[in-house]
């Protein structure tokens, strides 16, 4: 029922608030932990325990009204509404099979508590939930003390707050609330309505008063107060239409009846005293007889009403005829005006000071964090769905921008701009990998840093013909000995001769020899190009490199001297483009960021209603920047066109295309330069890698010819007194006899006693020994390009201690054919691997065509690799 309440200030401040519906406990917990449970896992009934219970003792309050106070409830109603939202959209209760069936929600009606209604679904929870939200803000409202400017005031609020209720409960809740045989008026689209208006007019009422107690205009009280009217009208209309008309007792029609009349009364009242001070005493007449003839009505009905109310109505209706009489006498005495009938007159306007509060804030459950783990499959699908609806968006807005971007990046270059500014200012620059071409060549040294490469190649090559020089002189002064000592002793001088030993030596250095002279002719080659493109590469030496571009220069003379308003027109325009393409990435930087911070799903798991409704309305967000976007786009093509026109004009005044050609005149001469730098670049590096690879093979067999020599002393030292013995009549015979080793391939002088004899057993076992060599290189594996080893000799004594076994059987391996290297030969290889022409052979050898000394070339060396840059010459 309704709780009236009266102000001691003012009697006509009685209002009506409502009573909270009535349920029956509902036990919620069980149920919904085994969903839980079956549904997805007992796990996740484990971790959702605490919201089972919070909820469940949210039911429990509301069953139980354990606080009492009018917030605390007002609390309590929010909150379960949006626990029951999160519920909704995660648990299905209804009677089928696979949902949630053992709940059933009962609530009773607030006018006549013993209808009931029972439904095994979340609709009439919600619906009864948000009715009494409404009720305690009617109580709230009624709370405060009316009697002064504040009360009044927060009264209005709290009236205005439960008429949101109402409507939000209309608009969302009671239609679903309303289907079925199980129902209640009070929930009914038609009741709600009604109490919504009900709450208006009362908080209009509050409004109205403090406008009296402000001492507010005639006419402002009179508007507000036709305003309170009409609210009691429309409520009056639907209390006296079904399904209410039968609902509600006799009081609340009289009630709402009486405030109709007596606020329209009070209109006509309010407004005929701002009639009397235009002295427009005919129009003041006819309002006061109209609002006089509503009240007689409205007594006829006005059983059962509050006294304070009757009162109220009594003294307004003395006030009304107070000033009739006045205003008649007047009219009769002074104006004789003709006075028109009360239903000729204009209806007297109204001004509404309130409007239902907007509960969808206060009511959303999209931030709460109640069961946010489980996600039904058809919130994730709508999820998805949205997603790659902003998806397509971010897309295809994105793609627009860079192209944007692009078609101003391309037509700037077709006009050369910003260059051809820069280059009339002297800020003008390569090409990005034309500058990084150049100041590559400029950290490796520049042509200036060739001349030193090529004399590291000069010092090489000479490093190299010096230590061959070594190698002859060791060699040939070694035969020049042992020519000697062959000389001197004749026949007994019987060790090898010298030039048998080492031809095979001489052969290599007879081919080092060749290719130090072919490498010698290359580097001339290398040089004499150097020379002849000096002057071509002599701009990669410019520091900056810019300084060797042509420059635009003013016009010598100008007719009209306008050149200074055109480039500044120029500069301007180019200015507008760069402050779209920042706004440009101002715009797809904004998009990004929405799309990172536009998450849907809590109020996909909230929402009830349809979901293309839901994405329509969040889509919208990115309207405003696609518009933004479309406009910078076609600003951009409006001003690219300015641009071209205003290029066209500074190209014809500062003679462009002249200074274009010059420009890429020189790019290609830079281009050209270091081409060439390159090409004797990478020369210089093959010819420094043949010197060093060279030099080690050089090192390499000098390190044979003193061993050999080293070895051949020692012989020689060993043979002297074999001879010396000879001479002094010793039995060589017995020498050979007792000494066993090397020394028994010399020629017999006569049977000599031996000096020992070995056991017959090892005489038995031994095999013959073969000779051991005089010298043999350690044993390696052999390298490209080296012939084949020295042939053993004989020794007197035993072998160094570098000597080798060599195999069983002549002491002198066959002699071979002397085959030329493989191409691939590390030290026969060409100077340069790159080389395009010959290295080493730039002509074809004949064997005899170069002196003998110090070198000896017995056979042409096979022609290198044909590849590099220079060409044979």
């Amino acid at each position: 029922m309704a709780a009236p309440s009266s102000s001691s200030s003012a009697t006509t401040n009685i209002m009506l608030a409502l009573y909270e519906k009535k349920t029956t406990q509902v036990d919620l917990y069980r149920p919904l932990r085994n969903y839980i449970a079956y549904n997805y896992s007992e796990r996740e009934a484990q971790n959702l325990e605490d919201d089972l219970q919070t909820l469940k003792q949210l039911r429990s309050d509301i069953e139980r009204n354990s606080d009492p106070s009018f917030t605390a409830r007002r609390d309590l109603f929010q909150n379960y509404f949006k626990a029951l939202c999160l519920v909704e959209t995660r648990f299905p209760i209804s009677p089928d099979k696979d949902h949630v069936n053992s709940i059933t929600f009962v609530w009773h009606d607030a006018f006549k508590n013993k209808l009931k209604a029972s439904q095994q679904n979340i609709h009439l929870e919600k619906a009864a939930i948000l009715f009494n939200l409404g009720a305690v803000h009617s109580q709230i409202a009624l709370s405060h003390d009316r009697s002064t400017v504040d009360g009044r005031r927060q009264a209005s609020h709290a009236f205005i707050a439960a008429a949101g209720a109402f409507a939000f409960l209309r608009d969302n809740a009671a239609t679903k609330a309303s289907i079925g045989s199980s129902t209640t008026v009070d929930l009914s689209v038609e009741c709600v309505g009604m109490l919504e208006r009900l709450m208006l007019a009362q908080a209009q009422e509050c409004v109205f008063e403090n406008s009296i107690a402000k001492g507010s205009t005639p006419g402002v009280c009179a508007k507000i107060s036709r305003q309170v009217g009409l609210y009691y009208e429309e409520t009056l209309a639907a209390l006296t239409a079904p399904p209410l008309n039968q609902h509600f007792d006799k009081g609340w029609i009289s009630h709402v009846q009486l405030k109709a009349a007596l606020f329209y009364t009070e209109a006509c009242y309010r407004y005929s005293l701002e009639l009397h001070e235009k002295e427009e005493i005919a129009e003041e007449i006819a309002r006061l007889k109209s609002g006089i003839a509503a009240l007689a009505e409205a007594k006829k009905s006005s059983k059962g009403a509050p006294a304070q109310l009757l009162d109220a109505i009594t003294k307004l209706e003395a006030n009304l005829n107070r000033n009739l009489d006045r205003a008649v006498k007047e009219n009769e005495r002074v104006y004789l005006l003709r006075v028109p009938s009360p239903s000729s007159l204009p209806p007297l306007p109204g001004f509404s000071m309130v409007k239902p509060m907007a509960m969808n804030e206060v009511l959303d459950a999209s931030k709460e964090k109640m069961f946010a783990s489980l996600v039904p499959d058809s919130s994730a699908k709508a999820l998805s769905r949205y997603t790659e609806m902003v998806d397509d968006i971010i897309r295809t807005q994105a793609e627009k921008l860079q192209q944007a971007s692009e078609l101003t990046r391309v037509r700037l270059k077709q006009m050369d701009l910003p260059d051809s500014i820069l280059a009339l200012e002297g800020n003008f620059s390569l090409p990005t990998d034309l500058k990084e071409d150049v100041e590559a060549v400029q950290i490796c040294g520049g042509p200036a840093g060739l001349e030193a490469e090529l004399q590291q190649l000069r010092d090489l090559r000479r490093v190299n013909q010096e230590m061959l020089i070594q190698i002859e002189e060791l060699l040939q002064k070694e035969a020049r000995e042992d020519g000697q000592f062959r000389s001197q002793f004749g026949s007994r001088w019987t060790r090898p001769q010298s030039s048998t030993l080492t031809k095979n030596l001489q052969d290599r250095l007879n081919r080092f020899a060749a290719n130090l002279k072919q490498a010698g002719e290359s580097d001339a080659r290398i040089e004499r190009s150097v020379r002849e493109h000096s002057a071509l590469m002599s701009i990669l030496d410019r520091r900056p490199i810019e300084s060797a571009l042509p420059t635009l220069a003013r016009p010598i003379m100008s007719l009209d001297a306008n050149e200074d308003a055109i480039l500044g027109t120029l500069k301007q325009s180019l200015r507008q483009l760069e402050t779209l393409g920042a706004e440009r990435a101002g715009l797809e930087d904004m998009l990004k960021e929405m799309k990172r911070k536009d998450d849907i799903l809590p109020k996909l798991m909230t929402s009830t209603g349809s979901y293309e409704d839901l994405f329509r309305k969040e889509i919208s967000k990115y309207d405003h920047i696609c518009e933004e976007i479309g406009q910078n786009i076609e600003a951009q093509e409006q001003l690219l066109l300015q641009i071209q026109v205003q290029n066209e004009h500074f190209a014809t005044i500062f003679n462009l295309e002249d200074y274009k050609a010059s420009r890429e005149k020189c790019y290609k001469q830079i281009q050209a330069s270091i081409a060439k730098f390159r090409e004797i670049k990478d020369n210089i590096n093959e010819g420094l890698k043949f010197y060093v690879t060279l030099q080690d093979a050089i090192t390499n067999v000098k390190q044979q010819c003193s061993d050999f020599i080293m070895t051949r002393n020692i012989q020689c030292r060993e043979m002297m007194e074999d001879v010396q013995r000879q001479i002094s009549g010793l039995s060589f015979q017995d020498t050979n006899k007792s000494i066993p080793g090397p020394y028994n391939n010399y020629p017999s002088m006569g049977h000599q006693t031996p000096r020992s004899t070995p056991p017959p057993q090892q005489q038995q076992m031994d095999p013959p020994r073969p000779q051991t060599p005089y010298y043999q290189p350690p044993e390696q594996q052999p390298m490209t390009g080296y012939a084949h080893p020295p042939p053993p000799y004989s020794s007197p004594q035993q072998p160094p201690p570098y000597h080798m076994r060599p195999p069983s059987g002549s002491p002198y391996p066959p002699q071979q054919t002397q085959q030329q290297p493989p191409a691939s030969h590390e030290y026969g290889q060409p100077a340069y691997p790159g080389w395009r022409g010959q290295y080493y052979n730039s002509h074809a050898q004949q064997p005899g065509s170069l002196p003998r000394p110090p070198y000896t070339i017995p056979a042409p060396y096979p022609p290198p690799h044909q590849s590099g840059y220079y060409k044979q010459q």
